[in-house]
């Protein structure tokens, strides 16, 4: 009996194989071989996710003719996979990725570090702060007060309690777009909506256009569901999209979806300007596109003297083109699981029927904490408090990469959570996988485009400051001069705890 479980094709593998950077060659170093380079790329991609444990590999002939070298290239490499322990074979069932005994299984979005790796490894994976208290513990407080009502109910509220959805309404009508609660439904975080939104619109083989670079976890989430994805290069900087491209793709591709988030882009930063933004509903309608904003960064500006645009959906105030996306997890805290989807009454109803055969509702407790949150003035005094921490943050973070690696090229952005770093010509990839040695976890371009594009960049979230910040890029530098004088292949030095 075969042991893969999916399969990847020679035309696809060259094309992921061929969109890697080249491990640099340091002073007085040799080139290593062709195999070398190619096990060396391939076990990359199963360390990143981006070829799956378990993935048959392409016949050696299939792949040699695909990558343009000899058979014997390809059998070497496949060979020297298998004495490290990435392959294993079988007579009559073909190869297929593994992971050794000691490697965790590669991460295919951004998870969490285990808080038990926290003394010794420094994570810029995930882009969450800690929570803002006082006000979460007050949120908390203010729910279980109100709670009692709801305990004597069933509990399932398909679309989100009514107090939450007529808050929710409330806020965007005091933006300048009118809305109704009948256009709201409460969702478990951006990622609930993001998901029920996809199964609703995008069946499997549906095209679903997306900005590249782009958010890790909402591309793997529509691959999971199926979807085809269409990539769009964003404008050069943090200039936002580049509208003659978005027409050119929605029109000539006809994608079902797209998806955007306009405010502080993940991860780029960048911030779409109000014509921008108008210019794309308008593309969108006018090929038939349903386009889902996440407006999940927007309240966090850093720079005081930033003038917000309008919400995208203020061109769209029906609700029949876009689709927004908000949460609590980025703006308050990351466990506080509630989102919410903002659109027309019609498709909130076919979102809310749909529920019953996913979760069936949101907690009720924790839709309690945010509508006290909001009700109370509680919710923009916490915010405030996110954007001192951020701005801190990026602040620190910009001028420790500065100093520790002059040649990494990047822009600051206005508000968000992400640095988009280029990396000198270096691979990220590479990067990432020594940083892990020591002591520094870091996403790697490839994470956030379509079949490995952006090898040359990793992601840096602001979610360190002061001295953790500072040994973040010592440890970046050091990653770095091990991949430049191609010591990443072997150990390094084991990292020293770290206590902020």
């Amino acid at each position: 009996m075969a042991q893969w479980t999916s399969a990847i094709g020679p035309a696809q593998l060259a094309r992921q194989l061929q969109a890697q950077q080249p491990r640099p060659v340091g002073a007085g170093l040799r080139k290593p071989p062709a195999y070398r380079a190619l096990a060396d790329g391939i076990r990359l991609l199963v360390l990143e996710g981006r070829v799956p444990a378990a993935a048959r590999l392409p016949a050696e002939r299939e792949l040699a003719v695909a990558l343009s070298v000899s058979r014997t290239t390809v059998a070497a490499a496949y060979e020297a996979l298998r004495g490290e322990g990435f392959l294993e074979s079988r007579r009559g069932a073909g190869s297929w990725t593994a992971v050794p005994a000691g490697h965790p299984l590669p991460g295919r979005g951004l998870e969490p570090l285990p808080p038990e790796s926290l003394g010794s490894m420094i994570d810029l994976g995930c882009a969450a702060l800690p929570a803002p208290e006082p006000w979460l513990t007050r949120g908390v407080q203010g729910a279980l007060e109100e709670l009692p009502p709801y305990a004597h109910t069933h509990g399932d509220y398909p679309a989100g309690l009514p107090a939450l959805r007529q808050m929710l309404a409330d806020r965007y009508t005091a933006r300048g777009i009118p809305t109704m609660p009948e256009q709201i439904m409460v969702t478990t975080g951006a990622m609930g909506a993001m998901d029920a939104i996809c199964h609703l619109f995008a069946g499997r083989g549906e095209r679903i256009a997306v900005e590249s670079p782009s958010y890790a976890n909402i591309l793997q989430l529509m691959r999971e569901a199926g979807a085809r994805l269409v990539p769009i290069a964003m404008a050069e900087g943090l200039t936002g999209w580049d509208l003659p491209r978005w027409r050119q793709v929605l029109r000539d591709a006809a994608p079902r979806l797209a998806y955007v988030v306009a405010d502080f882009h993940n991860p780029t930063g960048a911030l779409a300007d109000e014509d921008q933004r108008r210019e794309l509903v308008d593309a969108a309608r006018s090929a038939g596109t349903v386009l889902v904003v996440d407006e999940t960064m927007s309240e966090l500006w850093l720079d005081e003297d930033l003038a917000m645009p309008r919400p995208v959906c203020a061109f769209d105030p029906a609700g029949a083109t876009v689709l927004t996306v908000g949460s609590a997890s980025k703006a308050f805290w990351a466990g506080m699981r509630i989102g919410w989807v903002r659109a027309a009454p019609d498709i909130i109803r076919s979102l809310v029927a749909a529920r019953a055969y996913a979760d069936l509702g949101t907690p009720v407790l924790e839709q309690l904490a945010v509508n006290w949150l909001m009700a109370t003035g509680g919710w923009e005094q916490a915010v405030e408090l996110r954007r001192t921490q951020a701005r801190d943050n990026r602040d620190a973070l910009v001028t420790a990469v500065r100093r520790e690696l002059p040649d990494w090229e990047f822009h600051v952005p206005r508000g968000g959570l992400t640095l988009w770093v280029r990396t000198g010509g270096l691979s990220g990839s590479r990067l990432a996988e020594v940083g892990e040695r020591v002591g520094v976890r870091v996403p790697s371009g490839p994470r956030f485009g379509v079949d490995g594009a952006f090898e040359g960049y990793v992601r840096l979230p602001f979610t360190v400051g002061g001295p953790v910040a500072e040994e973040a890029a010592v440890r970046l530098a050091a990653a770095a001069r091990l991949v430049e004088t191609g010591g990443g292949s072997g150990g390094a030095e084991p990292p020293r705890t770290f206590v902020a």
